[in-house]
């Protein structure tokens, strides 16, 4: 096991701090939708799965917003922000400086709950993976700036789900 995994299960088993969420339902989501993301996205699921996925080295971030919203709202975010012409699973919005205290995520309902159909793996797995991955990229993880940030991108995902008692997203699918 890595310095930073064991470094990781230390201070994540500790807690140290209480991270404040606030989740946001789009008004032009689906009540299918919302009902079924619901029970998954509860406030202390997202703040376990959010704090579990801070460094903690530099545990900066203080507060997220998650933002649950339907794919228009999801494609237009998606092309205003990233000029891509789809609307896709999550989005993470925050300064460009690294000790940045809040972040904003964008998840789009409709996507999250296809890809989980389609990749045959459970929504709550599914929804945890997305949102430790936005928190990673809060704090300046990107998996887009070569082969070797995504490898310890999608390790640390891994290592981070399966330590949460799911499975190795990566193998899943």
């Amino acid at each position: 096991m890595s310095d930073l995994k064991r470094k990781r299960l230390k201070q994540n088993a500790a807690q140290p701090y209480e991270l404040e969420v606030d989740i946001q339902y789009s008004s032009t989501l689906s009540t299918h939708a919302r009902e079924l993301l619901k029970p998954i996205l509860s406030k202390s699921n997202v703040r376990r799965w959010a704090t579990w996925a801070i460094d903690p080295e530099t545990a900066h971030l203080q507060e997220i917003t998650l933002r649950i919203v339907d794919k228009k709202e999801g494609l237009s975010l998606n092309n205003q922000f990233r000029g891509r012409a789809y609307a896709t699973n999550i989005l993470t919005f925050n300064d460009s400086d690294l000790s940045n205290t809040q972040s904003d995520l964008l998840m789009c309902a409709p996507v999250v709950i296809e890809e989980a159909k389609l990749m045959g793996v459970a929504l709550k797995a599914h929804c945890a993976h997305l949102l430790i991955h936005a928190v990673l990229h809060a704090q300046g993880y990107d998996h887009e700036a070569g082969p070797q940030q995504e490898l310890v991108m999608e390790s640390l995902e891994s290592f981070l789900m399966m330590s949460l008692g799911f499975g190795n997203p990566y193998l899943e699918c």
